[in-house]
């Protein structure tokens, strides 16, 4: 059976500049993979092509195989624009870095999680995506979420609107969600209990993931498989415990060198990045 998305030399340029050159890698289904990098490395670019949402000034060359419920592949590349707004948020989720920015100031959290139900159910009564919203909401651990369904979001911890966001991700039981740095805005604490509680969603619902991040002790708690990703370009891949154990490439080895653990040397200056 072919994976379930399949980027096939995918290649991303903005104006003169190409962003991503050549990339190709596949996501079975129920995987977890992670998609590692430097900023600028191409990891957003590369996760915003899978549901379409570059900006118009992107330009995108290759293909990317979808496969879907019966077993068909489709290229997203070239599917129709409302067959494509169609897939994104019911088969494909994405879960943003930054849930102030992601979230409507002036709606309730309730009511943005059941608007995200009745966009792929026009068949729902309002009472039905409620209940639907707040199974959603709870199953994110929400505390007494019935009570806090009509607050807003400057209302919540930024843990909490994370959680919020993963509720959006998964109300519709999507067979794919793309997860994008959604830890990083985080304090160590709370971004365990994020990453925990995406581990915990992955395993109950059988999502495949593919999960972004800067920094490969984070993808190394979640991912069974990782991507290394520098200018555009896969410098590395494999299990996520022998790259984090045995890396190869010279650029692998800095990104892990450059994060301070409870043996680094205090009086020594982090490493700095591979060059180019």
């Amino acid at each position: 059976m072919p994976p379930l998305v399949d980027l096939r030399d995918l290649r991303i340029r903005f104006g003169a500049t190409e962003a991503v050159h050549s990339i190709s890698l596949a996501i079975d289904e129920g995987e977890v993979l992670g998609l590692v990098g430097e900023s600028g490395s191409g990891k957003s670019a590369t996760a915003l092509a899978i549901p379409g949402l570059l900006p118009p000034t992107a330009r995108v060359k290759g293909c990317i195989l979808w496969r879907t419920a019966e077993g068909a592949q489709i290229d997203l590349l070239h599917h129709p624009p409302d067959a494509l707004r169609r897939l994104r948020g019911r088969e494909i989720a994405m879960v943003f870095q930054e849930p102030m920015t992601a979230l409507n100031p002036v709606m309730s959290i309730g009511h943005q999680v059941a608007e995200c139900a009745q966009a792929h159910a026009p068949s729902f009564t309002g009472r039905d995506a409620k209940r639907r919203a707040l199974q959603a909401l709870e199953q994110v651990a929400i505390p007494d979420a019935a009570r806090r369904y009509a607050d807003y979001p400057h209302q919540f911890s930024g843990g909490q609107r994370q959680r919020i966001l993963i509720a959006m991700a998964l109300i519709n039981q999507p067979r794919l969600v793309i997860a994008d740095e959604p830890t990083t805005a985080l304090d160590v604490t709370v971004q365990a209990q994020i990453l925990a509680l995406l581990a915990k969603l992955q395993r109950a619902h059988g999502l495949a993931m593919l999960f972004i991040s800067h920094d490969l002790a984070v993808v190394g708690q979640i991912a069974s498989r990782v991507v290394v990703l520098r200018g555009g370009n896969i410098v590395e891949t494999g299990p996520v415990r022998t790259v984090l154990t045995r890396p190869q490439h010279p650029y692998t080895r800095s990104l892990l060198a450059a994060v301070p653990t409870l043996r680094t040397d205090r009086s020594q200056p982090l490493a700095t990045l591979h060059p180019a």
